[in-house]
Protein backbone atom coordinates (compact mmCIF):
# COMPACT_ATOMS: atom_id res chain seq x y z
CA UNK A 1 0.00 0.00 0.00
CA UNK A 2 2.73 2.48 0.88
CA UNK A 3 5.01 1.44 -1.86
CA UNK A 4 1.62 1.93 -4.59
CA UNK A 5 1.30 5.31 -2.99
CA UNK A 6 4.88 6.31 -3.19
CA UNK A 7 4.83 5.32 -7.27
CA UNK A 8 1.89 7.40 -7.31
CA UNK A 9 3.45 10.48 -5.93
CA UNK A 10 6.22 10.13 -7.81
CA UNK A 11 4.33 10.05 -11.23
CA UNK A 12 2.06 12.30 -10.29
CA UNK A 13 5.04 14.61 -9.69
CA UNK A 14 6.67 13.58 -13.10
CA UNK A 15 3.00 14.37 -14.98
CA UNK A 16 3.34 17.90 -12.90
CA UNK A 17 7.30 18.66 -13.94
CA UNK A 18 6.18 17.87 -18.15
CA UNK A 19 2.84 20.32 -17.98
CA UNK A 20 5.17 22.67 -16.17
CA UNK A 21 7.83 22.67 -19.10
CA UNK A 22 5.36 22.69 -22.11
CA UNK A 23 3.70 25.69 -20.06
CA UNK A 24 7.01 27.80 -19.79
CA UNK A 25 7.73 26.57 -23.84
CA UNK A 26 4.46 27.94 -24.76
CA UNK A 27 4.44 30.96 -22.84
CA UNK A 28 8.32 31.68 -24.60
CA UNK A 29 6.90 31.21 -27.83
CA UNK A 30 4.61 34.09 -27.60
CA UNK A 31 7.37 36.08 -26.93
CA UNK A 32 10.56 35.16 -28.56
CA UNK A 33 10.87 33.33 -32.38
CA UNK A 34 11.82 29.50 -32.32
CA UNK A 35 15.42 29.20 -32.21
CA UNK A 36 16.49 27.29 -35.01
CA UNK A 37 19.26 24.65 -35.14
CA UNK A 38 22.85 24.98 -37.34
CA UNK A 39 25.23 23.03 -38.13
CA UNK A 40 28.49 23.77 -36.63
CA UNK A 41 30.82 25.85 -39.31
CA UNK A 42 33.17 24.37 -39.04
CA UNK A 43 31.27 21.06 -40.01
CA UNK A 44 30.17 23.16 -43.64
CA UNK A 45 32.28 24.56 -46.23
CA UNK A 46 32.67 28.06 -47.12
CA UNK A 47 29.67 27.56 -49.61
CA UNK A 48 26.85 26.16 -47.29
CA UNK A 49 28.05 28.06 -44.68
CA UNK A 50 26.56 31.38 -46.37
CA UNK A 51 23.41 29.88 -47.55
CA UNK A 52 22.67 28.52 -44.05
CA UNK A 53 22.70 32.38 -43.03
CA UNK A 54 20.31 34.35 -45.06
CA UNK A 55 19.50 36.87 -42.78
CA UNK A 56 23.38 37.64 -42.41
CA UNK A 57 24.94 37.12 -45.91
CA UNK A 58 21.96 36.70 -48.40
CA UNK A 59 23.34 39.55 -50.45
CA UNK A 60 26.78 37.45 -50.88
CA UNK A 61 24.79 34.64 -51.78
CA UNK A 62 23.03 35.90 -54.88
CA UNK A 63 26.94 36.96 -56.05
CA UNK A 64 27.46 33.19 -55.36
CA UNK A 65 24.73 32.03 -57.35
CA UNK A 66 25.11 34.77 -60.28
CA UNK A 67 28.76 33.69 -60.27
CA UNK A 68 28.37 30.50 -60.09
CA UNK A 69 31.27 30.03 -57.41
CA UNK A 70 29.51 28.38 -54.84
CA UNK A 71 30.65 24.89 -56.50
CA UNK A 72 34.28 26.36 -56.06
CA UNK A 73 34.11 27.22 -52.51
CA UNK A 74 32.89 24.03 -51.50
CA UNK A 75 35.47 22.13 -52.60
CA UNK A 76 38.60 21.14 -50.74
CA UNK A 77 40.19 24.73 -50.77
CA UNK A 78 41.95 25.62 -48.59
CA UNK A 79 40.23 29.10 -48.51
CA UNK A 80 39.98 32.74 -46.87
CA UNK A 81 37.37 34.54 -47.25
CA UNK A 82 36.59 38.26 -46.53
CA UNK A 83 32.62 37.76 -46.16
CA UNK A 84 31.13 41.31 -46.40
CA UNK A 85 27.74 41.92 -44.43
CA UNK A 86 24.27 42.37 -45.85
CA UNK A 87 24.35 45.70 -44.77
CA UNK A 88 27.75 46.35 -46.24
CA UNK A 89 27.12 45.01 -49.74
CA UNK A 90 23.82 47.75 -49.63
CA UNK A 91 26.33 50.29 -48.73
CA UNK A 92 28.38 49.06 -51.95
CA UNK A 93 25.19 49.40 -54.59
CA UNK A 94 24.69 52.80 -53.30
CA UNK A 95 28.29 53.02 -53.40
CA UNK A 96 28.07 52.21 -57.31
CA UNK A 97 24.44 53.72 -57.95
CA UNK A 98 23.53 50.13 -58.33
CA UNK A 99 20.39 48.29 -56.89
CA UNK A 100 21.62 44.71 -56.74
CA UNK A 101 23.52 42.52 -57.88
CA UNK A 102 21.75 42.25 -60.86
CA UNK A 103 23.01 45.68 -61.94
CA UNK A 104 26.72 44.62 -62.09
CA UNK A 105 28.13 43.44 -65.39
CA UNK A 106 29.22 39.43 -65.06
CA UNK A 107 33.06 40.52 -65.59
CA UNK A 108 32.65 42.84 -62.59
CA UNK A 109 30.33 40.27 -60.47
CA UNK A 110 33.32 37.58 -61.12
CA UNK A 111 36.51 40.27 -60.01
CA UNK A 112 34.43 40.82 -56.74
CA UNK A 113 34.05 37.48 -55.45
CA UNK A 114 37.26 36.58 -56.38
CA UNK A 115 38.63 39.75 -55.17
CA UNK A 116 37.42 38.67 -51.44
CA UNK A 117 38.63 35.38 -51.88
CA UNK A 118 42.41 33.68 -51.33
CA UNK A 119 43.78 30.45 -52.14
CA UNK A 120 44.88 29.64 -48.47
CA UNK A 121 44.72 29.46 -44.88
CA UNK A 122 44.69 32.68 -43.36
CA UNK A 123 44.23 33.07 -39.61
CA UNK A 124 43.95 36.85 -37.88
CA UNK A 125 46.83 35.99 -35.72
CA UNK A 126 49.03 35.20 -39.12
CA UNK A 127 47.76 38.61 -40.32
CA UNK A 128 50.73 41.85 -39.73
CA UNK A 129 51.51 45.05 -40.78
CA UNK A 130 51.99 45.13 -44.70
CA UNK A 131 50.00 42.05 -46.56
CA UNK A 132 48.60 38.83 -46.92
CA UNK A 133 51.39 36.88 -47.81
CA UNK A 134 49.11 35.22 -50.40
CA UNK A 135 47.65 36.86 -53.63
CA UNK A 136 43.74 36.66 -54.13
CA UNK A 137 42.14 35.19 -56.85
CA UNK A 138 42.73 38.01 -59.30
CA UNK A 139 46.00 38.49 -58.55
CA UNK A 140 45.81 41.49 -56.16
CA UNK A 141 47.24 41.79 -52.44
CA UNK A 142 45.46 42.76 -50.01
CA UNK A 143 46.79 45.29 -47.93
CA UNK A 144 46.24 44.77 -44.07
CA UNK A 145 46.84 47.16 -41.01
CA UNK A 146 45.87 47.87 -37.78
CA UNK A 147 43.51 50.84 -35.80
CA UNK A 148 43.99 49.80 -32.25
CA UNK A 149 43.22 46.02 -31.60
CA UNK A 150 40.90 46.57 -35.20
CA UNK A 151 42.19 44.79 -38.28
CA UNK A 152 41.69 46.75 -41.14
CA UNK A 153 41.72 44.82 -45.01
CA UNK A 154 42.61 47.17 -47.93
CA UNK A 155 42.29 50.52 -46.55
CA UNK A 156 38.76 50.38 -45.33
CA UNK A 157 37.49 46.99 -44.39
CA UNK A 158 37.08 46.21 -41.00
CA UNK A 159 37.15 43.04 -39.93
CA UNK A 160 34.18 42.37 -37.51
CA UNK A 161 34.18 38.64 -37.08
CA UNK A 162 36.96 36.54 -36.90
CA UNK A 163 38.27 33.41 -37.63
CA UNK A 164 35.32 31.38 -38.62
CA UNK A 165 36.47 27.91 -38.76
CA UNK A 166 35.26 25.91 -41.80
CA UNK A 167 35.39 22.38 -43.20
CA UNK A 168 37.60 24.24 -46.39
CA UNK A 169 39.25 27.27 -44.66
CA UNK A 170 38.52 30.39 -42.94
CA UNK A 171 35.94 32.92 -43.11
CA UNK A 172 36.93 36.76 -41.66
CA UNK A 173 33.36 38.73 -41.65
CA UNK A 174 34.20 42.50 -42.94
CA UNK A 175 31.58 45.42 -42.34
CA UNK A 176 32.80 47.00 -46.25
CA UNK A 177 32.98 45.83 -49.30
CA UNK A 178 36.46 45.27 -50.54
CA UNK A 179 36.68 48.00 -53.73
CA UNK A 180 38.78 46.05 -56.77
CA UNK A 181 41.86 48.62 -57.51
CA UNK A 182 42.17 49.61 -60.62
CA UNK A 183 44.76 52.23 -61.32
CA UNK A 184 48.36 51.53 -61.99
CA UNK A 185 50.67 52.65 -59.61
CA UNK A 186 51.61 56.18 -61.29
CA UNK A 187 48.35 57.15 -61.25
CA UNK A 188 47.62 56.56 -57.59
CA UNK A 189 50.30 58.74 -57.28
CA UNK A 190 49.64 61.63 -59.41
CA UNK A 191 46.03 61.40 -58.09
CA UNK A 192 47.40 62.62 -54.59
CA UNK A 193 48.48 66.32 -55.02
CA UNK A 194 50.57 65.73 -52.13
CA UNK A 195 53.00 64.49 -54.34
CA UNK A 196 52.83 66.87 -56.95
CA UNK A 197 56.60 67.29 -57.22
CA UNK A 198 57.23 64.04 -57.36
CA UNK A 199 55.42 62.94 -59.57
CA UNK A 200 55.66 65.73 -62.33
CA UNK A 201 59.68 64.20 -61.98
CA UNK A 202 58.62 60.84 -62.50
CA UNK A 203 56.44 62.33 -65.85
CA UNK A 204 59.27 64.31 -67.12
CA UNK A 205 61.93 61.48 -67.39
CA UNK A 206 59.43 59.20 -68.33
CA UNK A 207 59.25 56.55 -65.99
CA UNK A 208 55.43 57.30 -65.60
CA UNK A 209 55.33 55.08 -68.56
CA UNK A 210 56.80 51.97 -67.12
CA UNK A 211 55.06 52.62 -63.73
CA UNK A 212 51.56 52.44 -65.53
CA UNK A 213 52.33 49.39 -67.39
CA UNK A 214 50.09 46.62 -65.24
CA UNK A 215 50.12 43.88 -67.68
CA UNK A 216 51.92 42.53 -70.89
CA UNK A 217 51.56 39.22 -73.33
CA UNK A 218 54.51 37.02 -73.00
CA UNK A 219 53.69 33.72 -74.43
CA UNK A 220 50.20 32.37 -74.55
CA UNK A 221 49.21 33.84 -71.44
CA UNK A 222 49.83 37.77 -69.60
CA UNK A 223 52.43 38.12 -67.26
CA UNK A 224 51.93 40.61 -64.50
CA UNK A 225 54.17 43.82 -63.72
CA UNK A 226 55.14 44.57 -59.70
CA UNK A 227 56.97 47.88 -58.64
CA UNK A 228 57.19 49.81 -55.59
CA UNK A 229 57.68 53.73 -55.43
CA UNK A 230 59.19 55.27 -52.56
CA UNK A 231 57.26 58.54 -52.72
CA UNK A 232 58.45 62.10 -51.38
CA UNK A 233 55.46 64.50 -50.31
CA UNK A 234 56.29 68.14 -51.72
CA UNK A 235 55.86 69.65 -47.99
CA UNK A 236 59.36 67.53 -47.38
CA UNK A 237 60.59 68.75 -50.73
CA UNK A 238 59.55 72.86 -49.46
CA UNK A 239 61.87 72.15 -46.45
CA UNK A 240 64.88 71.74 -48.79
CA UNK A 241 64.36 75.31 -50.80
CA UNK A 242 62.51 72.92 -53.80
CA UNK A 243 59.33 74.39 -55.01
CA UNK A 244 58.21 73.09 -58.20
CA UNK A 245 60.03 70.07 -60.39
CA UNK A 246 62.35 72.68 -62.24
CA UNK A 247 63.71 73.34 -58.39
CA UNK A 248 64.13 69.99 -58.02
CA UNK A 249 66.06 69.17 -61.47
CA UNK A 250 68.47 72.04 -60.28
CA UNK A 251 68.95 70.59 -56.99
CA UNK A 252 70.08 67.30 -58.79
CA UNK A 253 72.91 69.10 -60.57
CA UNK A 254 70.84 67.74 -63.66
CA UNK A 255 70.76 69.15 -67.16
CA UNK A 256 67.23 69.50 -67.76
CA UNK A 257 67.42 68.54 -71.78
CA UNK A 258 68.56 64.88 -71.25
CA UNK A 259 66.17 64.22 -68.61
CA UNK A 260 65.32 61.14 -70.01
CA UNK A 261 68.43 59.69 -70.01
CA UNK A 262 69.94 57.01 -67.69
CA UNK A 263 73.07 58.56 -66.63
CA UNK A 264 71.02 61.98 -66.54
CA UNK A 265 71.38 63.08 -62.17
CA UNK A 266 67.48 63.88 -61.88
CA UNK A 267 66.46 60.74 -63.71
CA UNK A 268 69.24 59.04 -61.59
CA UNK A 269 67.31 60.49 -58.74
CA UNK A 270 63.58 59.84 -59.41
CA UNK A 271 64.56 56.19 -60.64
CA UNK A 272 66.21 55.33 -57.26
CA UNK A 273 62.87 55.62 -56.24
CA UNK A 274 61.55 53.00 -57.70
CA UNK A 275 62.14 49.11 -56.82
CA UNK A 276 61.55 46.18 -58.75
CA UNK A 277 58.54 44.09 -57.10
CA UNK A 278 55.81 44.58 -54.73
CA UNK A 279 56.93 45.45 -51.45
CA UNK A 280 54.72 46.34 -48.43
CA UNK A 281 55.85 46.58 -44.89
CA UNK A 282 55.38 42.78 -44.07
CA UNK A 283 57.32 42.02 -47.28
CA UNK A 284 60.90 43.36 -45.86
CA UNK A 285 63.47 42.17 -44.62
CA UNK A 286 66.84 43.58 -43.62
CA UNK A 287 69.29 43.83 -46.85
CA UNK A 288 69.31 45.29 -49.94
CA UNK A 289 67.03 45.61 -52.75
CA UNK A 290 67.57 46.38 -56.07
CA UNK A 291 66.00 49.67 -58.18
CA UNK A 292 64.53 49.04 -61.81
CA UNK A 293 67.72 49.23 -63.70
CA UNK A 294 69.66 47.53 -61.24
CA UNK A 295 72.47 49.64 -61.43
CA UNK A 296 72.30 51.02 -57.77
CA UNK A 297 70.61 49.33 -54.60
CA UNK A 298 68.61 50.60 -51.46
CA UNK A 299 69.11 49.37 -48.00
CA UNK A 300 66.61 48.59 -45.84
CA UNK A 301 67.40 47.84 -42.13
CA UNK A 302 64.44 46.50 -39.87
CA UNK A 303 64.05 46.51 -36.03
CA UNK A 304 63.24 49.16 -34.34
CA UNK A 305 61.86 50.92 -37.04
CA UNK A 306 61.76 50.47 -41.40
CA UNK A 307 64.95 52.10 -42.07
CA UNK A 308 66.28 53.07 -45.22
CA UNK A 309 70.06 53.27 -46.19
CA UNK A 310 71.06 53.60 -42.31
CA UNK A 311 74.39 55.13 -41.88
CA UNK A 312 75.66 52.65 -38.85
CA UNK A 313 78.58 55.14 -38.13
CA UNK A 314 76.00 58.27 -37.72
CA UNK A 315 72.60 56.56 -36.98
CA UNK A 316 70.80 58.33 -39.76
CA UNK A 317 68.51 57.34 -41.77
CA UNK A 318 65.58 57.69 -43.59
CA UNK A 319 62.57 56.51 -42.56
CA UNK A 320 58.69 55.97 -43.43
CA UNK A 321 55.42 58.27 -42.93
CA UNK A 322 53.24 54.77 -42.06
CA UNK A 323 50.16 56.27 -42.36
CA UNK A 324 50.55 57.41 -45.68
CA UNK A 325 52.44 54.38 -46.58
CA UNK A 326 51.06 50.81 -47.95
CA UNK A 327 48.78 51.75 -50.45
CA UNK A 328 47.56 49.97 -52.97
CA UNK A 329 48.15 49.73 -56.94
CA UNK A 330 47.44 47.50 -59.49
CA UNK A 331 50.57 46.80 -60.08
CA UNK A 332 52.49 47.62 -57.08
CA UNK A 333 52.79 49.34 -53.21
CA UNK A 334 53.46 52.99 -52.71
CA UNK A 335 54.88 54.21 -49.23
CA UNK A 336 55.28 58.08 -48.29
CA UNK A 337 59.26 58.75 -46.76
CA UNK A 338 60.23 60.88 -44.10
CA UNK A 339 62.83 62.21 -46.22
CA UNK A 340 63.96 63.30 -49.69
CA UNK A 341 66.43 60.16 -49.66
CA UNK A 342 69.22 61.30 -52.31
CA UNK A 343 70.81 58.33 -54.27
CA UNK A 344 73.68 57.30 -52.51
CA UNK A 345 75.57 53.71 -52.64
CA UNK A 346 74.52 51.85 -49.69
CA UNK A 347 77.09 50.41 -47.50
CA UNK A 348 78.21 46.45 -48.63
CA UNK A 349 75.46 44.22 -47.88
CA UNK A 350 75.25 40.09 -48.22
CA UNK A 351 73.18 39.57 -51.13
CA UNK A 352 71.31 36.17 -51.73
CA UNK A 353 69.64 34.89 -55.00
CA UNK A 354 67.57 32.28 -55.47
CA UNK A 355 68.34 30.57 -57.90
CA UNK A 356 63.88 30.27 -58.79
CA UNK A 357 63.49 33.91 -58.76
CA UNK A 358 63.47 34.40 -62.11
CA UNK A 359 60.90 36.33 -64.52
CA UNK A 360 60.57 33.24 -67.21
CA UNK A 361 60.67 30.85 -64.70
CA UNK A 362 57.70 31.80 -62.74
CA UNK A 363 55.12 32.42 -65.37
CA UNK A 364 54.33 28.80 -65.09
CA UNK A 365 51.49 27.04 -63.54
CA UNK A 366 53.94 24.88 -61.85
CA UNK A 367 55.34 27.82 -59.79
CA UNK A 368 55.33 27.00 -56.36
CA UNK A 369 52.94 24.10 -56.57
CA UNK A 370 54.42 21.13 -58.55
CA UNK A 371 57.59 20.11 -59.72
CA UNK A 372 58.30 20.50 -63.30
CA UNK A 373 60.71 19.47 -65.79
CA UNK A 374 62.40 20.62 -68.91
CA UNK A 375 64.51 19.18 -72.06
CA UNK A 376 66.45 22.25 -73.74
CA UNK A 377 68.88 23.47 -72.45
CA UNK A 378 69.73 25.94 -74.23
CA UNK A 379 66.12 27.94 -75.25
CA UNK A 380 63.90 27.35 -72.31
CA UNK A 381 64.88 30.04 -70.28
CA UNK A 382 67.08 33.27 -70.82
CA UNK A 383 69.93 33.14 -67.26
CA UNK A 384 69.63 29.47 -66.98
CA UNK A 385 71.39 27.01 -69.00
CA UNK A 386 72.25 23.73 -69.05
CA UNK A 387 73.60 20.41 -70.35
CA UNK A 388 72.28 16.98 -69.02
CA UNK A 389 69.43 14.89 -69.22
CA UNK A 390 66.94 17.48 -67.74
CA UNK A 391 66.20 20.34 -64.99
CA UNK A 392 64.03 19.81 -62.60
CA UNK A 393 61.78 22.53 -60.80
CA UNK A 394 61.85 20.67 -57.11
CA UNK A 395 59.28 21.87 -55.03
CA UNK A 396 58.25 20.64 -51.51
CA UNK A 397 55.35 22.75 -49.57
CA UNK A 398 56.76 21.31 -46.25
CA UNK A 399 59.72 21.16 -46.98
CA UNK A 400 61.59 23.66 -44.63
CA UNK A 401 64.94 22.85 -45.77
CA UNK A 402 65.09 24.77 -48.92
CA UNK A 403 64.40 28.25 -48.93
CA UNK A 404 60.48 28.90 -50.36
CA UNK A 405 60.34 24.95 -50.81
CA UNK A 406 61.86 25.36 -54.25
CA UNK A 407 64.92 24.91 -55.93
CA UNK A 408 66.45 23.51 -58.75
CA UNK A 409 67.70 20.04 -59.49
CA UNK A 410 69.19 17.55 -62.11
CA UNK A 411 70.52 13.92 -61.99
CA UNK A 412 73.21 12.13 -63.83
CA UNK A 413 76.63 14.08 -65.46
CA UNK A 414 75.33 17.35 -65.88
CA UNK A 415 76.45 21.44 -66.05
CA UNK A 416 74.11 23.97 -64.95
CA UNK A 417 74.55 27.88 -65.22
CA UNK A 418 72.79 30.58 -63.90
CA UNK A 419 73.28 34.43 -64.88
CA UNK A 420 72.52 36.10 -61.53
CA UNK A 421 71.11 40.12 -61.40
CA UNK A 422 73.43 42.67 -60.97
CA UNK A 423 75.78 42.96 -58.08
CA UNK A 424 77.69 46.18 -57.08
CA UNK A 425 81.62 46.76 -57.45
CA UNK A 426 83.47 45.39 -54.62
CA UNK A 427 84.96 42.55 -53.42
CA UNK A 428 83.15 39.42 -52.66
CA UNK A 429 83.01 35.40 -51.00
CA UNK A 430 80.47 33.44 -53.17
CA UNK A 431 78.62 30.84 -51.62
CA UNK A 432 76.48 28.09 -52.99
CA UNK A 433 73.43 26.14 -51.06
CA UNK A 434 72.47 22.34 -51.22
CA UNK A 435 70.23 20.80 -48.55
CA UNK A 436 72.17 18.59 -46.45
CA UNK A 437 70.61 15.71 -48.55
CA UNK A 438 72.42 12.38 -49.36
CA UNK A 439 72.11 11.89 -53.20
CA UNK A 440 73.75 15.73 -53.36
CA UNK A 441 77.22 14.93 -55.31
CA UNK A 442 80.66 16.65 -55.59
CA UNK A 443 80.81 19.64 -58.35
CA UNK A 444 83.04 22.46 -59.22
CA UNK A 445 81.99 25.91 -60.21
CA UNK A 446 82.72 28.46 -62.76
CA UNK A 447 82.31 32.11 -62.23
CA UNK A 448 82.16 33.96 -65.39
CA UNK A 449 83.76 31.52 -67.52
CA UNK A 450 86.76 30.82 -65.04
CA UNK A 451 86.98 27.23 -63.24
CA UNK A 452 87.72 28.64 -59.47
CA UNK A 453 90.04 26.65 -56.46
CA UNK A 454 86.67 25.29 -54.70
CA UNK A 455 85.53 22.27 -54.96
CA UNK A 456 81.36 21.66 -53.85
CA UNK A 457 81.46 18.43 -50.90
CA UNK A 458 78.26 16.30 -50.87
CA UNK A 459 77.42 12.96 -49.44
CA UNK A 460 77.03 11.29 -52.40
CA UNK A 461 80.88 12.54 -53.49
CA UNK A 462 82.10 9.82 -51.22
CA UNK A 463 84.98 12.63 -49.67
CA UNK A 464 82.82 12.78 -46.47
CA UNK A 465 81.44 16.20 -47.40
CA UNK A 466 77.89 17.23 -46.00
CA UNK A 467 75.88 19.66 -48.20
CA UNK A 468 74.73 23.16 -46.97
CA UNK A 469 76.44 26.91 -47.68
CA UNK A 470 79.90 25.98 -49.03
CA UNK A 471 82.60 28.94 -50.30
CA UNK A 472 82.80 28.42 -53.96
CA UNK A 473 84.77 31.26 -55.46
CA UNK A 474 86.34 34.73 -54.17
CA UNK A 475 85.80 37.67 -56.61
CA UNK A 476 86.67 41.39 -56.84
CA UNK A 477 84.44 42.96 -59.37
CA UNK A 478 85.42 46.38 -60.70
CA UNK A 479 81.57 47.22 -62.29
CA UNK A 480 78.47 47.25 -61.52
CA UNK A 481 76.97 44.02 -63.78
CA UNK A 482 75.67 40.18 -63.93
CA UNK A 483 77.64 37.42 -62.69
CA UNK A 484 77.39 34.13 -64.46
CA UNK A 485 77.83 30.88 -61.90
CA UNK A 486 78.13 27.43 -63.80
CA UNK A 487 78.39 24.08 -61.57
CA UNK A 488 79.41 21.41 -63.07
CA UNK A 489 79.63 17.80 -61.24
CA UNK A 490 82.58 15.43 -60.98
CA UNK A 491 80.75 12.40 -59.53
CA UNK A 492 77.75 11.37 -61.06
CA UNK A 493 74.68 12.26 -58.30
CA UNK A 494 72.09 14.95 -58.26
CA UNK A 495 72.58 18.64 -57.98
CA UNK A 496 69.24 20.61 -55.63
CA UNK A 497 71.04 24.23 -55.95
CA UNK A 498 68.75 26.19 -54.01
CA UNK A 499 70.52 29.58 -53.90
CA UNK A 500 73.66 31.87 -54.06
CA UNK A 501 75.34 34.02 -51.62
CA UNK A 502 77.54 37.44 -52.51
CA UNK A 503 79.17 38.27 -49.29
CA UNK A 504 80.81 41.20 -49.22
CA UNK A 505 84.65 41.01 -47.54
CA UNK A 506 84.94 43.38 -44.81
CA UNK A 507 87.87 45.72 -45.08
CA UNK A 508 89.46 46.15 -41.08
Amino acid sequence: MNRHTTQSIIGFTRYRSVILVLAIMVFNSCKEEPQLWRVDSQHQVIGDYIANRPDQFSEFGKLVDATGMKSLLNTRGPFTLFLPTDEAMRAYYDLKNANSVADFSDSLLEELILYHTVGAEIETKDIGLGTLQVTNGIGDFLVTEFEGSDIIISKFSKIIDRDVRTANGYIHVIDRVIDPIKEDIYSVIASDPSYQIFSEGLSLTGLKDTLRLISFPYGKSVARTRFTVLAVADTIYQRYGIHDVQDLIAWCGANPDSITYLDNQAYRYMEYHCLNGTYYLSDLNSGIYPILSRDNNISFTIDTDYKINLDTKTGLYTGFHIPASNTPAKNGALHSINDILPVTVPEPATIIFETTDFFDLQQGDYYGKYYMRWWDGENTFEKIKWKGEYLLYYFQPNNSSIMNHDCLSTLGWWSVSITFPKVMKGEYEIYIFQPNWNDVTNCVAYLDGVRTDYIYEGHYGGTGGTGGLQKMADANFTTTAEHTITLRNIVNGMLFWDYVVFEPVKKH
